[in-house]
């Protein structure tokens, strides 16, 4: 299980992230640089391996949730730099929620409850489907409506299985 957190904000540059000198994966790595509605600021190094929802692309100026293992080593510098493992752009038709969701489906943070329904799409992340229940795993759920209860109560529209090993 991997610990989630994230982070909420407004993207405010993006560059190129040099993991090397002569690195021959120049160009491979982006910085995104996000800052929040109270002015904290995050460097969320972005890889070929980070798990962009919809394949969106992220522009300076986007809205973005980025998600990165809490308990990840990180350099202790300012701003904070995370590797992200999800990077999600907002979108108004849509929510996102990546945590760990236990045996009745309730995210870790106690906010999510989710009810599966037959119309909701359980896959990895290459696209293939998941043919197990998805409970007790590190999930990406991206749904509509929930109610105002503690849990919330949604039926996802698409569940990603995230098979993470601890990084």
């Amino acid at each position: 299980m991997v610990n989630l957190n994230s982070f909420r904000g407004t993207v405010t540059m993006i560059s190129d992230f040099m993991i090397s000198p002569n690195d021959e994966k120049a160009g491979c790595y982006k910085l995104f640089t996000v800052e929040n509605e109270t002015g904290e600021t995050v460097n969320f190094v972005v890889s070929p391996t980070t798990y962009v929802v919809d394949h969106a692309m992220v522009a300076a100026g986007d809205r973005v949730t980025g998600y990165y293992d809490a308990n990840a080593p990180v350099p202790l510098i300012y701003p904070p730099q995370y590797r992200a493992l999800v990077m999600v752009r907002e979108s108004p038709y849509q929510n996102v929620k990546a945590d760990y969701f236990n045996e009745q489906l309730i995210s870790s943070d106690g906010m999510l409850k989710l009810n599966l329904s037959p119309n909701t799409l359980i896959i990895l992340p290459n696209g293939q489907a998941f043919s197990r229940y998805p409970a007790n795993r590190n999930l990406i759920v991206i749904y509509g409506p929930s109610t105002k209860s503690i849990p919330a109560q949604t039926t996802p529209y698409k569940i990603i299985v995230m098979c993470w090993e601890s990084v």
